[in-house]
């Protein structure tokens, strides 16, 4: 917000707070100056949604990706894929070893 009061217009950035009862929460905030007709400075509006929940499951999927990347990478069959124009574009491990 300080930096809305100075000019420089913020859209989209994330702060993180801390309860009363010490829990973090995450929120995306949006603020803007608020001139007046002589186009001077004279406050900022600011609106923040909790997105807590959102970076939650943001975080959890990115781990079950990781994980089954992981298991993709470390099993014992060649696993590859193709794109739409028939090129292999990625491969595990076990795929890099018998194909050399």
């Amino acid at each position: 917000m300080g930096n809305a009061l100075k000019a420089e217009e913020k859209s989209n950035y994330e702060l993180e707070f801390y309860t009363k009862s010490k829990e973090v929460r995450y929120l995306l905030v949006n603020a803007t100056t608020r001139r007046d007709a002589d186009r001077n400075i004279v406050g900022v509006v600011g609106v923040a949604q909790d997105v807590t929940e959102s970076r939650k499951n943001d975080r959890a999927v990115a781990a079950m990706a990781n994980e089954l990347r992981q298991f993709v990478d470390t099993a014992n069959a060649p696993i590859f894929g193709i794109d739409v124009d028939g090129h292999v574009n990625e491969w595990n491990d076990k795929t890099a070893e018998i194909t050399g």
